[in-house]
């Protein structure tokens, strides 16, 4: 249920309309905010944002931030810093899963 949950909130299918409705960000903002790398819409053949629940969620945190006066040079090295954080744990589970199964099966043996 958790992946599918993660599948449903990363699928990019709203407009940059909808987005700044949901947001309150002006449209402006959102382009900036991508123009700064902090978020990555897909673009359609015609060149149409379109931004994910996950990236609306993203662009909420980024405005919250940068009420509190956060500059978003900072906002992307935390970014990237909790990405790096995410990347290391997900390896760490691979290799303990790995580890796990390989003990499972020579213990068998």
């Amino acid at each position: 249920m958790v992946q599918q949950d993660r599948s449903y909130k990363e699928k990019k299918v709203i407009s940059i309309g909808t987005v700044s409705e949901l947001t309150g960000l002006t449209l402006r903002q959102i382009r900036y905010y991508e123009e700064r790398k902090l978020i990555h819409p897909h673009r359609n053949e015609r060149g149409t944002r379109k931004y994910s629940f996950a990236d609306v969620e993203t662009l909420m945190d980024i405005a919250n931030k940068r009420e509190e006066g956060v500059q978003t040079t900072e906002i992307l090295k935390e970014m990237r810093t909790k990405e790096k954080k995410q990347i290391t744990e997900a390896q760490a589970r691979k290799k303990m899963l790995e580890g796990q199964l390989n003990a499972q099966f020579r213990h068998r043996r």
